[in-house]
């Protein structure tokens, strides 16, 4: 996989730049992690979820990922709805093709 797998026909600009930054992030484990939950949910997140991701798009690659690969706890005003649906997000994944 190199990237988006959807279409941004439907995405308005700002949906679509936090996609493209999701998948475009300096590392390739990160655009792993965020781009596939931009995929799936960027066109159904509210005005306050887009806020929670781009917010967790600030935080540093070394950081974000150690928090959802459970190495170091998420800093509390990230611990948020959406990084929750993020970490879940994964976990589903790992458990329906584990």
């Amino acid at each position: 996989m190199t990237g988006t797998t959807r279409t941004t026909e439907s995405l308005n600009s700002r949906q679509r730049r936090a996609l493209f930054h999701a998948w475009h992030r300096g590392t390739r484990e990160m655009d792993l992690l965020l781009g596939p939950f931009a995929d799936a949910r960027i066109d159904s997140l509210s005005e306050e979820e887009m806020n929670q991701f781009e917010a967790l798009m600030d935080v540093a690659d070394r950081e974000l990922y150690a928090w959802l690969t459970g190495s170091a706890p998420v800093a509390p005003d990230h611990d948020n709805a959406v990084y929750r649906a993020l970490a879940g997000f994964h976990d589903s994944l790992a458990e329906r093709d584990g």
